[in-house]
Parts: C-alpha cells; sequence; structure tokens
C-alpha cells in the first residue's frame, strides 16, 4: 500500500531524531525556558529578518490557532476568515468554544481578497446598528490554503494595507508555510511573512518536526500571551522537545531541504497524471494535489493507494486529494503513477 493521505504520517527528520537522542539524558528547565528553545528562537528571529520578535513554541495547529486567537481578541470580536479556511472548517469550533465568531468570507482558491474583505468592514461600520454585532477584531489566513495555493506579495501587502487602516492585527496560519517558501515561482519569503504579519507561525509538524508550531509575533502584541497558554493547556513541561526540533530545522538549511523535497516530489506527480490525461480541482503550486477521478477509478485505486478524499464533485466524480511531504521518495511517486 502506498500513503499519500497527508505530510505528517513520518515521524520526524532523521536528522532530529539523532539530536534528540544525542541529548536524551540531559537535564533542562521546563516550560520552554531552557537554553535549546532559546537557540532555536534566535535562529527564527535570524530567518524572519525581525531581531525583535517573540517566538513562543506549541504542540499543533489547531491548538496555535485557538490560542492565538483568544489572546488577541476581546470578548466581543471575531475573526475574519475565508470560508474554507481551516478554523472554520475543520477545527471543529475550536475558535467558537472559545467564544469568538468565526466571519467567513467566500474564498477564491482558498485565498481571500482584499478588496472584499475591506468592502465587508466598510459596511459594517456603515451599519448604524453594529454595536449589535460581532465585532471583526482580525483577519486570519492560511499560507498555503487548504487547496495548497499560495498568496503573492502584493496579496499580502494588500490585506496588510486593509488591516492597517482598520487597525487589526494580520495574523497567518503557516502549518505548511515551509511548502509554500519552496514553491517554484513564489515571491514570498519568511522575512516578507515577518514584515506584513502581526503574528503568525511557522509548522514544524507537517514539515519534518516530531511535532509543534513556533508562534512568531512580530509586533509586541503578547502581553499575557504565556499565561494564555497555561490557562489552555497549551503549555508543555518538557518545552525542549519542540525546542530541539526547530534548532534543527533551521539549522543548515534543513527547513528549507524538507520543503524542496516535497515541491520536487508533487511536480513530478503533477506532470505524471498531466501526461496520463488527468484534470486538477485547483491548480495547486505546493504538495497538496487535488484530482478529479471518475468514481469507479477511485475505488480501484483505494486497493492499492491510501489518499484522502476531498469533496464529490458530481455522481460520477470525486476530488480526492495526494499529498507528497519532506520525507517522500521519488520512486513512491513513480509507484504511484502506475496505479493511474
Amino acid at each position: 500500500m502506498l500513503y499519500f493521505n497527508s505530510d505528517y504520517m513520518e515521524g520526524m527528520h532523521p536528522e532530529i531524531l539523532k539530536r534528540l537522542s544525542g541529548i536524551n539524558m540531559d537535564k533542562n528547565t521546563g516550560y520552554g525556558g531552557d537554553a535549546i528553545c532559546e537557540s532555536a528562537k534566535e535562529k527564527i528571529r535570524q530567518a524572519c529578518a525581525c531581531p525583535e520578535a517573540e517566538i513562543y513554541f506549541l504542540a499543533g495547529g489547531t491548538q496555535a490557532n485557538a490560542v492565538v486567537i483568544k489572546s488577541m481578541l476581546a470578548p466581543y470580536e471575531g475573526v475574519v476568515s475565508a470560508d474554507t479556511g481551516h478554523i472554520n472548517a475543520h477545527e471543529a469550533g475550536a475558535v467558537e468554544a472559545a467564544g469568538h465568531k468565526v466571519l467567513a468570507l467566500p474564498e477564491h482558491d482558498g485565498k481571500l481578497d482584499a478588496g472584499e474583505v475591506e468592502n465587508y468592514l466598510k459596511r459594517f461600520y456603515e451599519d448604524e446598528s453594529h454595536t449589535h454585532m460581532v465585532k471583526p477584531g482580525m483577519v486570519y489566513i492560511s499560507h498555503p490554503t487548504e487547496y495548497g495555493t499560495l498568496y503573492t506579495r502584493k496579496e499580502l501587502e494588500a490585506l496588510k494595507d486593509v488591516c492597517t487602516r482598520y487597525r487589526m492585527p494580520l495574523y497567518l496560519d503557516g502549518a505548511r508555510l515551509g511548502y509554500g517558501l519552496a514553491a517554484k515561482g513564489t515571491d514570498v519569503t519568511l522575512p516578507l511573512i515577518a514584515q506584513v504579519c502581526d503574528v503568525f507561525y511557522i509548522g514544524g509538524t507537517k514539515v519534518g518536526a516530531m511535532f509543534g508550531e513556533a508562534v512568531v509575533f512580530t509586533r509586541h502584541l503578547t502581553e499575557g500571551f504565556f499565561t494564555v497558554m497555561k490557562q489552555c493547556g497549551a503549555v508543555l513541561a518538557k518545552g525542549w522537545f519542540l525546542g530541539v526540533s526547530f534548532d534543527q530545522l533551521f539549522s543548515d538549511g534543513l527547513y528549507t531541504k524538507c520543503g524542496a523535497n516535497a515541491i520536487e516530489t508533487a511536480e513530478r506527480l503533477k506532470a505524471g497524471l498531466r501526461e496520463k490525461g488527468y484534470s486538477f480541482y485547483v491548480d495547486s503550486p505546493t504538495n497538496q494535489q487535488f484530482i478529479i477521478l471518475e468514481n469507479e477509478k477511485m475505488n480501484e485505486l483505494k486497493k492499492n493507494v491510501s489518499f484522502n478524499f476531498w469533496q464529490a464533485l458530481d455522481d460520477d466524480h470525486t476530488v480526492v486529494r495526494l499529498a507528497t511531504s519532506w520525507a517522500t521518495k521519488m520512486e513512491e511517486v513513480e509507484k504511484l503513477l502506475a496505479f493511474f
């Protein structure tokens, strides 16, 4: 059986495992206050070209989203998101459970349009009864999006301009950020993200780490954040386990290498499927590929390949997702293509 369900099916990059084995019996202070976490934070600041950044390590993406949003919004505020955004569609109401409504707007290949966000905010404040409504207090985006698509520099800067005018923070979910940064032709870099976003996170779980996400605050909006983490059960006692992964990922370009492998294997997969005449639901430049299959072919494929159902397209066709990762081997892609 070939497994292309997701990008977090393997444990961790061997270099991280080797590092963990080497320090296993060392004694470290708890809760992320150790030298390893501090080293990882400094490497991330350098990679972001943001020496003033404040960085916190959390265990997973839903946890990071829920804690960041809870910490930054007033009780009467909600968060603007694309209707396909992860916080709106696939986090079981984690944001709402903390008392904050997700204010969903239409998506465009998974992305928010800055003009539509501005129109929404304008209409909100023009409504004479807006004090009876949930106030938009933050804009949430993900890069890559749920469809593997990417924002451009121009699009990010436009969203930042809107947020600045309305005095709202821009928050970027970077669960798969490493794959977005490695995509061919992108003009978005880590320093650019640090420039335009008030807060974002660098995903480790899906990009080679054992687990963990690095939340990066670039605008000193972190008063009480650690305490909110603690209230939410998001402070890991053995915090150095998170620190080790990121300290290693940001040494010798490992994070970049992890991203590049997923993109190279995804590009080969995409080219091979196109050669065989298959169509794609969306043109994704990253490691997630969404293929339209006849249902008969999909059921046949299930005998040898594990993948994700995405959505029924019509009575006879289904969209499925195939995902490569930092660990995908090119020979696995060739074996996969042989089943199509």
